[in-house]
């Protein structure tokens, strides 16, 4: 199967880096920025960036619009939190502006690993019950999409009498759903409804482990695509690879107050944050090339572990993703834009080389 690349774009220039908790801050949109950042991925030959979602970040949905005037083949993942816009109207939404991107939108659905985060929106629901929640709405949101008669709906979050959408989504027969969770309640979830289910960049035995476990969730006659996100940092050599990643973390521990913090961060509720700290407690080092210090630093706040190498060298390490049952690949840097003209340039022409060698010998022993 082919592989796809996704990056990140944010509406200034920031990362973890510059920024304690890896936000925004003031002046958050810089529009020339997001322009330059879109069309830089697609000259890189990304299939489609990420958008984020927080309590406090701009609106994925106009980013993506705003973006999409910018460029001609880009696609946008747009992260969406079910709970906060009624299922009926985020999916006349979401129809519409697929038919003003011509096709090139993909929603990505975040349940919500934060407490915190979701009261900031004035949801207060637990963990299980966002999942049930979700469950409820991604049902709505997938008939308003498909349905050619109006139909009701009774659970225990949503009531709905007389539901019909006459925009339907230019994509058919609806328009992907990404799905990003680690928990029991987000992989029923997921292997329901979705169509990638995004995993973060754990050890390669963890991965398989964990495309397994979302398998054996899936209803009967569904298939499903599996996506695994990391942070490349290269180097021209090897050891100029790791000088830089060391590098990265000593700037972003010094922005944290120092690499021994007097008061420990709470352990985070997400539980794929908590994978990734338990592995980077384990090793630093897992696989060829997947270091996890920088998990350790950030309390995992996001995709946080990296593959340090060359080009050549990370390409490798994500064809082994590939071979593992991934077939969608989320890079981002640290240094965001420079380092999506590097993996364009460097890397993603390597593993797209290597994935055609390997489907053609397959092609050629007649599997």
């Amino acid at each position: 199967m082919p592989i796809e690349f996704i990056g990140l774009i944010r509406t200034k220039p920031t990362s973890e880096l510059n920024s304690a908790s890896g936000g925004l801050g003031d002046d958050i949109i810089d529009t020339a920025y997001v322009r330059e950042f879109a069309k830089a991925h697609e000259e890189g030959g990304f299939d489609k960036v990420l958008i984020g979602y927080s309590s406090s970040s701009p609106d994925g949905l106009t980013v993506a619009s705003f973006a999409a005037s910018a460029t001609e083949r880009l696609g946008f993942l747009i992260a969406h939190r079910p709970g906060f816009v009624a299922p009926t109207l985020a999916a006349r939404k979401a129809a519409t502006l697929d038919h003003f991107t011509n096709g090139r939108i993909a929603i990505h659905i975040i349940t919500g690993g934060s407490d915190a985060d979701q009261q900031k929106d004035g949801d207060w629901l637990d963990h299980d019950s966002r999942y049930r929640r979700t469950d409820e709405y991604l049902e709505i949101v997938r008939r308003v999409w498909t349905s050619d008669t109006p139909f009701d709906y009774e659970g225990e979050f949503y009531r709905i009498k007389d539901a019909f959408s006459a925009i339907k989504p230019l994509q058919k027969p609806y328009i992907p759903l990404y799905f990003g969770g680690a928990s029991g309640s987000a992989v029923q979830v997921g292997a329901k409804h979705s169509n990638v289910y995004a995993l973060w960049g754990e050890p390669i035995a963890a991965v398989k482990e964990r495309i397994a476990e979302v398998r054996a969730a899936l209803p009967p006659d569904r298939s499903i695509r599996f996506s695994v996100s990391l942070r490349p940092i290269l180097g021209a050599t090897e050891q100029e690879a790791w000088e830089k990643a060391h590098s990265i973390l000593v700037r972003i521990q010094k922005l944290r107050g120092g690499t021994k913090l007097a008061t420990p961060p709470a352990r985070p509720q997400a539980v794929g944050s908590q994978r990734l700290l338990d592995f980077a407690a384990k090793n630093e080092i897992y696989d060829k090339r997947l270091w996890t210090p920088i998990a350790a630093a950030t309390g995992a706040a996001g995709n946080t572990t990296a593959l340090v190498g060359t080009p050549e060298q990370v390409a490798e390490a994500l064809v082994d993703y590939y071979d593992a049952g991934v077939t969608t690949l989320l890079i981002r840097g640290f240094d965001p834009l420079e380092d999506a003209i590097a993996y364009g340039r460097d890397v993603i022409p390597l593993v797209r080389a290597e994935v055609a060698r390997r489907e053609r010998q397959t092609v050629g022993v007649g599997v």
